[in-house]
């Protein structure tokens, strides 16, 4: 809004400029997530409380004394980030419109999972999830796919000339992406602050990948897909840096509010997305590595449980659980994997040079 207003209509230079609006962005979604943080507590507290309270299923035992800290505490981001970007991104981009969308329709899904959560303590099933997941994300992709200005060549990290065009085949590799990191960010929320802080370093990764690709001088230096239109999201990630960080505020160790699915599952949408709009879907997995790892701890468990008829790989899985049950403080964990995520992160910026 600020850009058509200001810049289109006034001429104020300085508001063309995605570095300024990024800033501004990040500032103006934490202030928003500060101020309504309280507001959201209380209420969520309320409402918990009047239904008795929710802990999340295979969960240590001492995680029952967080019975009643809130949950859905993802509707602060949602609400923060969507502001924001409504603000200061420019809205004659399809890449912000995708991204909001995608960013609100996963959380809608995780709001109602979370919401039955603690009205029923069951929550969705996880078919009807998985299916409103596949659909959103078949939408959204379909969308990307029949843009004209957009392509479906896989492009791998490390390597300057390897790269294949997909075709038709590249719809699916998008909705992999999109449904599969949405749940990795979801299986890692189960500490206070695990999930958020590897998040925003993600975020944070993918905004630099984004005014990259969006840059047609440094996309060629850097020897990246130049991806016409694609810097402007850089506003939006900071938007989403910003809400993310005034989330933390309440979310550190010990939690005020926890992120739930609402948060979990569109955050992790909207990395996919932001990986495939930059055209470095391969380095999310580096960027995102302590996803990847979560989620195959609980693979490799399940599959180890039926194998052996019974025995476990780990004494609990996501992998964060088992740590937990070696005798490891939760904010130590915590603290550990912000940092394998920062290493993860330096290693997916490294792949600019290494080419």
């Amino acid at each position: 809004m600020f850009y058509h207003l200001f810049y289109e209509y006034f001429d104020v230079n300085i508001f063309k400029y995605i570095t300024f609006r990024g800033f501004y962005a990040l500032l103006t979604a934490f202030f928003i997530s500060l101020v309504l943080g309280p507001y959201v507590i209380n209420r969520l507290k309320v409402f918990q409380n009047k239904e008795g309270g929710y802990v999340r299923q295979d969960t240590p035992d001492w995680h029952q004394m967080k019975k009643y800290t809130p949950t859905m505490g993802g509707v602060l981001i949602l609400l923060s980030v969507t502001l924001t970007s409504l603000i200061w991104c420019r809205l004659d981009n399809i890449y912000v419109w995708l991204l909001i969308f995608t960013f609100l329709l996963f959380g809608f899904i995780g709001f109602l999972d979370d919401y039955k959560k603690v009205k029923d303590k069951k929550g969705l099933s996880s078919k009807a999830k998985f299916l409103m997941q596949l659909v959103v994300a078949s939408g959204i992709s379909i969308i990307l796919y029949l843009y004209p200005k957009f392509n479906t060549v896989l492009y791998f990290p490390f390597f300057k000339n390897l790269h294949f065009d997909l075709g038709i085949f590249y719809l699916f590799l998008m909705i992999f992406i999109i449904v599969g990191t949405s749940n990795a960010v979801n299986l890692t929320d189960g500490l206070d602050g695990l999930a958020i802080g590897p998040s925003l370093i993600s975020v944070s990764t993918f905004a630099f990948f984004a005014y990259i690709s969006g840059n047609f001088v440094l996309s060629k230096y850097l020897i990246v897909p130049y991806v016409e239109g694609s810097g402007e999201i850089t506003v939006f990630l900071m938007a989403l840096l910003g809400g993310g960080l005034g989330f933390l505020w309440f979310n550190s160790f010990p939690a005020e509010m926890f992120m739930g699915d609402a948060g979990a599952l569109s955050i992790g949408a909207v990395l996919g997305l932001s990986s495939i709009i930059t055209k470095q879907e391969l380095v999310l997995a580096i960027v995102g590595g302590v996803f990847v790892v979560e989620t195959l701890s609980v693979i490799a468990q399940v599959a180890y449980y039926r194998f052996t008829g019974g025995k476990r790989l780990f004494k609990m899985a996501p992998i964060h659980h088992h740590f937990e049950l070696h005798g490891i403080p939760e904010p130590k964990i915590v603290v550990r994997v912000w940092i394998i995520s920062l290493l993860l992160s330096i290693i997916a910026l490294s792949t600019l040079k290494i080419r």
